[in-house]
């Protein structure tokens, strides 16, 4: 195995140094709470009574007895949720294969699961980005019974992943893995889809037309096909070495993933009996995993979202990472997969044409991944660029591919598409934001025009409905952020920007809110922190103001900036009487900022 990149060793060892007492004091804890025995023993009758009242004679008998390993089941099943729609079964699945393997299962609890595509441009997406907390708070309450020695995690989507693994690392004594539903299988192209929805924006089709588009791409059970949020968080957990390897993108209702998710139970008992605290959670997740995640999010062009839920969970584990990380290693890692909206595959596509297992190997040949790490199915990460089969009703390891399918999806290190890494932070005298590059073309990484503020992203669609943006310009859209409203996406805004960037103008975005994990091709400065709401200078800027996002130098500026300074505050009206935002009003002040994962806890 090649020795790792000297310059990765160095961020790495930077991110340890700076995390050293933090991360002591998390192992620590972790320690203290690690139990090789069953932990429920040491409940009371009552307790344990209550505890196992709705189970069957097998599974009552087992868990009061003690003897045998009672797995936690947290799940984020909803049947609006098409990827989440594929766990509706599982519980019971789950339990009969840790019942063969003389354990039980319980379901320990459940978590809100929201679907930013359903609440995309909508009051509800106000809440998005804060109910990664709140699962976290849901996941930690299901566990916090001292029923169960080990954890399952059902979870796809946008926020749940990050949320639920960040439940989970409080109880990072206990052995966790994480079980995948698959994608569903492919739609129309998603070249089609964005044609569709540019058509609609330019009042070429009619609604009904849009919404068959619409449903031809997002049509059955499984996570949504292109490179999003929530396929990004099952490249992420795959590579961090917490769900097994290979089992990412395997479509949902076949017996090869069924015989997955009775390898996983298998997995996960194993590790609960080894009574090995390196195999527990808090563990598994190190600073080289955390760096393994980063990496492969540059690699891959993964979602915008994890340069906030990355710091969030690495936190989470007493570990320190910040934005100027990503970027460093964003200049060391090439861009070697193009899948929607970086290119005009899907992940099935993707998959097929070696998917994990060669993304893990081409990146471990060159140096590029940390391989001596702690996974759930063993330790070295070499063990992930294995492909599981089927093979007399049982999950084998196979050596996968060490070459590329498809070269217009997946390239060898040796032949990337691009020499850098998907990410790009920006900072100067606005503050610090984050740039997609990975589906932006080169001729647009800089651009330098007027601003035109909007207060909102409707005000920005009327205006181009008005015909006022047949210009060049730069759409500065302030008070989007943590404090102010929860931080939204404004992906609502795509194929408005993109049919003005097809018609030759120079157009981009700044703001202190997020843009999709699906962000598409126009430039976007986003996460801009200190967001207005805190005092920052977005907040001030004014329409007719130059301002300059240079993503090969990494530069953010308004040519205004002395003036800024002098300039009145001012504030936006939001309206929180709607949706429950009332409800989440007090935590919004406890929100840190963007670049420390905008989160409460």
């Amino acid at each position: 195995m090649p020795k790792i990149n000297s310059k990765i060793e160095e961020i790495t060892n930077r991110i340890t140094e700076r995390s050293v007492d933090s991360r002591s004091a998390y192992l620590e804890i972790t320690k203290k709470n690690f139990d090789s025995s069953i932990i429920r023993n040491k409940l009371s009758c009552g307790n344990l009574a209550h505890g196992f009242a709705s189970c069957g004679p097998g599974d009552k008998k087992s868990i009061a007895e003690g003897r045998e390993p009672n797995i936690g089941l947290q799940t984020a099943y909803n049947d609006m949720l098409s990827a989440h729609k594929t766990y509706e079964d599982y519980p019971k699945e789950l339990r009969n294969y840790a019942n063969e393997y003389n354990a039980t299962l319980q379901v320990a609890g459940g978590v809100p699961a929201m679907c930013d595509g359903v609440t995309q441009g909508q009051p509800g997406m106000d809440l998005s980005l804060m109910s990664r907390d709140v699962i976290a708070l849901s996941t930690a309450i299901g566990l916090s019974h001292d029923m169960f020695d080990g954890s399952a995690n059902l979870g796809i989507c946008d926020k749940i992943v990050p949320g639920m693994l960040i439940g989970n690392l409080s109880f990072g004594h206990l052995p966790s893995i994480f079980i995948p539903g698959g994608p569903m299988e492919s739609g129309i192209p998603n070249e089609e889809k964005a044609r569709i929805r540019r058509e609609f924006a330019e009042g070429k089709i009619s609604r009904e037309e849009l919404l068959k588009g619409e449903s031809d791409s997002y049509h059955s059970p499984g996570t949504c096909t292109f490179y999003g949020t929530a396929n990004s968080n099952q490249m992420l957990v795959e590579i961090m070495g917490l769900q097994l390897p290979g089992s990412s993108f395997v479509n949902p209702g076949t017996a090869l993933r069924s015989a997955l998710n009775k390898e996983a139970i298998r997995l996960l008992l194993e590790n609960i009996r080894s009574g090995d605290v390196q195999k527990s959670l808090g563990f598994m997740v190190s600073e080289k995993t955390i760096v393994n995640g980063i990496i492969g999010l540059l690699a891959t062009g993964g979602s915008t979202n994890h340069t906030l839920h990355l710091p969030a969970i690495a936190k989470a584990a007493g570990i320190k990472i910040t934005w100027d990380d990503f970027s460093e290693l964003s200049d060391l890692i090439p861009s070697i997969c193009k899948v929607y909206p970086n290119g005009a595959a899907d992940i099935n596509h993707f998959h097929a044409s070696g998917g994990m297992s060669f993304v893990i190997h081409t990146l471990l040949e060159n140096g590029l991944l940390h391989p001596d790490v702690q996974t759930v199915a063993g330790f070295g990460l070499d063990l992930y660029t294995s492909e599981p089969k089927l093979i007399d009703g049982q999950i084998t390891y196979v050596d996968g591919t060490q070459k590329t399918l498809n070269e217009n999806i997946i390239r060898p290190v040796s032949n990337p598409f691009k020499n850098s890494g998907g990410l790009k932070v920006l900072h100067g005298n606005l503050g610090s934001a984050i740039i997609k590059t990975s589906a932006v073309d080169e001729q647009h990484h800089t651009i330098e025009a007027e601003a035109i503020v909007f207060d909102d992203q409707n005000d920005l669609i009327t205006a181009y409905k008005n015909g006022e943006l047949e210009r060049d310009f730069i759409a500065v859209i302030p008070f989007q952020g943590p404090k102010q409203k929860g931080m939204p996406e404004l992906h609502k805004l795509t194929p408005t920007l993109t049919i003005l960037q097809k018609r030759g103008y120079k157009v981009a975005l700044v703001t202190d809110g997020r843009m999709s994990g699906a962000s598409g091709k126009v430039p976007a400065a986003i996460h801009l922190t200190p967001e207005a709401a805190d005092g920052g200078l977005i907040g001030k800027i004014k329409t007719g103001d130059s301002i300059l996002i240079d993503a090969k130098t990494g530069t953010l500026r308004c040519s205004a900036a002395d003036d800024l300074t002098t300039r009145p505050e001012r504030s936006v009206c939001y309206d929180t009487s709607t949706h429950g935002i009332s409800l989440f009003n007090n935590l919004r002040n406890l929100l840190s900022k963007s670049d420390e994962g905008a989160g409460f806890l």
